[in-house]
């Protein structure tokens, strides 16, 4: 489980903590991360297939890694988070959105399973996030999960060289071969 920094945490505390770490703010702690390791880095790149399809200019969808999201009091950096089009038309001023996208996808880490299952999940569902996605690249998994009244429902759990078609991108494969480091 994370460890919080600080209590009462603002935007501007994000610039006090180092340079090499990711800060997030939840429940008004912040939180200093360090940043991703080479398993959790592969694993978000083997996602490009989804990135190339939903993540062009021409689909209906934006599609970015490591976008800040303010939901609330909480300031998030997910891994992967997509917002179709309709619903955020321009990019925000601001470094953050305040919309909720309407895709997340963490990868887990030994460090950070814990919160974003029992943290981040549920103040995602309050912000009715429809869909969410975990993957762990040690036990080589991808669980997809939906929003159903306020509830996530888990859908379905591949593992090991699966190849994928799932929620919300269904006109995409995805081999799961090419999450895993090993």
């Amino acid at each position: 489980m994370l460890n919080s920094i600080k209590t009462n945490a603002t935007y501007e505390d994000l610039y006090t903590i180092p340079k090499n770490m990711i800060g997030e703010i939840i429940n008004g702690e912040l939180y200093a991360l360090p940043r991703p390791s080479f398993r959790h880095s592969n694993a978000t790149f083997g996602l490009a297939d989804i990135r190339i399809k939903y993540g062009q200019k021409n689909s209906g969808w934006w599609i970015l890694v490591e976008p800040e999201i303010k939901l609330g009091e909480n300031l998030f950096v997910p891994d992967l988070a997509g917002w179709e089009k309709k619903r955020l038309p321009n990019p925000p001023d601001t470094n953050w959105t305040t919309v909720p996208p309407d895709w997340i996808c963490e990868v887990l880490s030994p460090s950070t399973s814990e919160s974003d299952r029992k943290i981040k999940m549920p103040i995602y569902a309050r912000f009715r996030v429809p869909y969410l996605w975990l993957i762990h690249p040690i036990e080589k998994t991808l669980e997809i999960f939906k929003l159903n009244d306020a509830q996530w429902i888990l859908l379905v759990t591949y593992s090991d060289n699966d190849k994928v078609i799932a929620e919300p991108f269904n006109e995409v494969e995805i081999d799961l071969a090419n999450l895993w480091w090993d």
